[in-house]
C-alpha cells in the first residue's frame, strides 16, 4: 500500500482484562477515542465501571478535576462486536497469549477493517510475524507491548515485525509520545527486549533458590544494588501463577528444576500479592511484604528433594550472576540487531523494570566496569557452571578493542 503515514484518531481496544482497562484509560487520557470489544459482555461492564471509578479517584486525590475525568469518560464507549469497530484508525488487541487465539481475531479483522487501518497486539512474547501472517496486511501489523499498568508505566516496546512498513513504525512512534510513553523499538524475537532479558535473570534467581539462598535475601540483595523490587517480590506483584497456568495450558514444561519452588505455591493458591501469599505474606488490604518462614521451608524441602547440597551464597555473588545474565543477553539482542543500540536496552530495563536509575541500566554499568573485566567474569563463570555463561562475542569484540557498548 503506497499510504505514507497514518492519522490516528479513532482506536479500539480488544479485551476487558487488566492489560485492556489500562490501555484503555492510556489512549482516553491523552485525547484518543476508543472503543472497546469484550466477548464477554459482563466483563466489559464491569471494566467500565472500573475505569469510571479510576477517574473519580483521580479526582477525589486532585489530580484531574471533574471536567477532566467527564471528558475522558467520554471518550471511551462499548462496542458490541468487531463490525461496530470497523472505521478504526487503530485496533490494539489485549487478549491472553495465546498464539492461535490471536491470528483468530487478526483475521477477523483484517477482513472487516478499512485498508489503512493499523492492527497491534499487546502480546509480551509471542510471534508477530506469525500473527501478521495471518492478515493480509502484514506491513500494518505490529506490536504495541505496554507494562502492567498500562495507564502508569512509562515504557511501551513497539515491535517491528519483518514486514512492518516505517510509515506504521512512525505512526506507533508519534502514537507513543501522545501517550507520553518512553518508547523503544524491538525488533520480533521471544520475549522481545525486556522480557527477554528477563528470562536469564530470574532463572539465575530460582537457581541462587535451589544452591542455598531464600527469597528474602536475594531480594534483599538486588534492592541494595538499588532495584525498585527484587525478581521474588516482582512475582508477587504480577502473579506467580501467570507463567505456572501458561505452562497447564502448553502442557509441557512443568519439569525444570529451577520452577518447582513456583508450582509448590500455585498448588497451594499462593499467587502473590492478589491472594495474600506468594513468596512473601501480605496482610488483608495492605501490599507490604512480609517474609513467611513457611515459603524458607518450602524451599529447603524442594531443593533437598531434587538433591542439591546447600551452601551459604553471600550477597555478592547473587549480584554477580543476576547482573551479568542480564548484560550477556542484552549483548546477544544488540548482536543480533533486536535493539538499535546499548541505550535503548537500558531506557527499557530504566522505565519497565525498575533497574536502579543511578547506574543507567545494565548495559551502562557493564560499561562503567569495562567490558575486559566483564568477558573475564563471565569466563570465570563459564567455568564454573557451564555453557550457558559463554559471553556473547559481542562482548569479546568490544572489550578486546578497549570499547563499551555505548561505543556501537
Amino acid at each position: 500500500m503506497s499510504q505514507t503515514s497514518f492519522d490516528i484518531q479513532q482506536a479500539a481496544v480488544i479485551g476487558a482484562g487488566t492489560m485492556g482497562r489500562g490501555i484503555v484509560m492510556c489512549l482516553a487520557n491523552a485525547g484518543v477515542s476508543v472503543q472497546w470489544v469484550d466477548t464477554n459482555p459482563q466483563m466489559l461492564e464491569q471494566a467500565l465501571a472500573t475505569v469510571a471509578e479510576t477517574y473519580a479517584h483521580n479526582v477525589r486525590q486532585g489530580r484531574i478535576d471533574q471536567a477532566e475525568a467527564d471528558a475522558r469518560l467520554a471518550r471511551v464507549s462499548a462496542a458490541a462486536d468487531y463490525a461496530e469497530i470497523r472505521n478504526a484508525d487503530l485496533v490494539i488487541e489485549a487478549v491472553y497469549e495465546n498464539l492461535e487465539l490471536k491470528q483468530k481475531i487478526f483475521r477477523e479483522l483484517d477482513g472487516l477493517l478499512k485498508p489503512q487501518a493499523l492492527l497491534a497486539s499487546n502480546t509480551s512474547a509471542l510471534d508477530i510475524d506469525a500473527i501478521a501472517a495471518a492478515t493480509k496486511r502484514p506491513e500494518q501489523v505490529l506490536g504495541l507491548h505496554f507494562f502492567s499498568p498500562a495507564h502508569i508505566m512509562k515504557l511501551l516496546e513497539i515491535v517491528r515485525g519483518a514486514q512492518t512498513s516505517q510509515a506504521a513504525l512512525d505512526a506507533a512512534l508519534i502514537l507513543g509520545k501522545r501517550l507520553g510513553k518512553v518508547s523503544v523499538v524491538s525488533g520480533n524475537c521471544h520475549g522481545f527486549i525486556g522480557n527477554r532479558m528477563l528470562h536469564p535473570y530470574v532463572l539465575e534467581a530460582r537457581k541462587i533458590l535451589l544452591e542455598g539462598a531464600y527469597p528474602q535475601k536475594v531480594d534483599a540483595a538486588l534492592q541494595a544494588f538499588g532495584f525498585a523490587m527484587g525478581p521474588f517480590r516482582m512475582y508477587d506483584v504480577v502473579g506467580i501463577d501467570l507463567e505456572w497456568r501458561a505452562r497447564e495450558l502448553a502442557g509441557k514444561g512443568q519439569d525444570a528444576p529451577e520452577i518447582q519452588v513456583d508450582n509448590r505455591l500455585c498448588e497451594m493458591g499462593r499467587f502473590g500479592q492478589k491472594s495474600g501469599n506468594g513468596y512473601y505474606h501480605y496482610e488483608p488490604g495492605s501490599r507490604q511484604a512480609e517474609h513467611d518462614p513457611e515459603v524458607d521451608a518450602l524451599v529447603l524441602r524442594v531443593s533437598e528433594g531434587l538433591g542439591f547440597q546447600r551452601r551459604e551464597i553471600g550477597p555478592e555473588e547473587i549480584l554477580e550472576r543476576c547482573l551479568l545474565a542480564l548484560v550477556n543477553e542484552g549483548a546477544k539482542i544488540l548482536q543480533e540487531g533486536i535493539a538499535e543500540s546499548a541505550h535503548d536496552i537500558d531506557l527499557v530495563y530504566l522505565n519497565g523494570y525498575g533497574f536502579p536509575a543511578d547506574k543507567g541500566g545494565p548495559m551502562a554499568w557493564a560499561d562503567q566496569q569495562g567490558l575486559a573485566d566483564i568477558h573475564q567474569r563471565l569466563l570465570a563463570l563459564e567455568t564454573r557452571q557451564g555453557d550457558q555463561w559463554k559471553p556473547a562475542r559481542l562482548i569479546g569484540e568490544l572489550a578486546a578493542q578497549g570499547k563499551g557498548f555505548a561505543d556501537r
